[in-house]
């Protein structure tokens, strides 16, 4: 990514800690529920969305545009609204990514906020109250953990995926003595943190994912060290007209390369 100028740069560190300050709320929020049973509906009959999620996006959306009122909004809870894309900067956030998680009692999940300004995220921030972590990024200045800068994990003879398991299988024969497949994560958005913070070697990730999925994930990742790719072995793009994504992976150096050649052999 070419380096920010000196507007924009000091515009999206004027904006990480109204982000953090808004997520570490929201993350307060949504614990209110956690473990409480909250009422929960589905979406398109098959995605769970809780009053816990309804929650905390109502906060979001309410802090963040009354402090920023010309940036554009786009969240898995609100009704997307095209009068965004007028927008120069746009929040794009999910209120609890993981839903299926919390609602399991599963502790990884998160609050996701970035802000995207000409399809890249400016600053990206990553609330998992349950874990007690906090994961911000700014370009050029680093990811960080609850204070600590992260990198992703040096190779090793031996490494761990995540990811559909039919991805991982398509691995080539080299490697497959060499791979260790972790548990499910529900939260996309935690499990690219995992990549960032060295806990994971790489990931798939299925097709289908949303903007509010991985932009703040996305910069956080790359600040580490990392990348997330498509399948023509660029970054995405967000909160353009185009909200939803094909077969993407994380990871980094040879590794990242193999899961890139993988996923660009795929069909669509």
């Amino acid at each position: 990514m070419p380096e920010l100028d000196q507007v924009t740069s000091a515009g999206a560190r004027e904006d990480l800690p109204l982000l953090r300050d808004a997520a570490r709320e929201a993350g307060a929020i949504a614990m209110r529920y956690f473990g409480n049973n909250p009422q929960v509906w589905m979406k398109g009959g098959t995605s769970p969305v809780s009053e816990a999620d309804h929650a905390a996006d109502a906060y979001l959306r309410e802090t963040l545009l009354a402090a920023r009122p010309d940036y554009g909004w786009l969240s898995e809870e609100t009704a997307d609204d095209p009068a965004r894309l007028a927008a120069r900067r746009t929040f794009v956030v999910d209120p609890i990514d993981g839903t299926r998680g919390f609602l399991e009692g599963l502790r990884s999940w998160c609050v996701s906020v970035a802000v995207v300004e000409d399809g890249r995220t400016l600053a990206g921030v990553l609330e998992c109250p349950a874990t007690e972590e906090t994961y911000w990024a700014l370009p050029g200045e680093g990811a960080f953990l609850n204070g600590r800068r992260i990198a992703v994990r040096r190779p090793a003879a031996m490494v761990e995926i995540g990811g559909p398991k039919p991805l991982i299988g398509l691995m080539p024969a080299e490697w497959q003595g060499r791979l260790s497949r972790v548990p499910y994560i529900p939260s996309l958005a935690y499990r690219l943190a995992m990549v960032a913070n060295g806990r994971l070697d790489a990931t798939f990730v299925k097709p289908n994912a949303h903007d509010w999925d991985i932009a703040a994930a996305d910069l956080i990742l790359r600040e580490a060290g990392g990348a997330l790719l498509d399948q023509n072995g660029r970054a995405p793009r967000y909160a353009g007209e185009v909200i939803h994504h094909g077969a993407l992976v994380a990871g980094s150096g040879e590794l990242l390369a193999v899961l890139s050649g993988i996923i660009a052999g795929l069909d669509g």
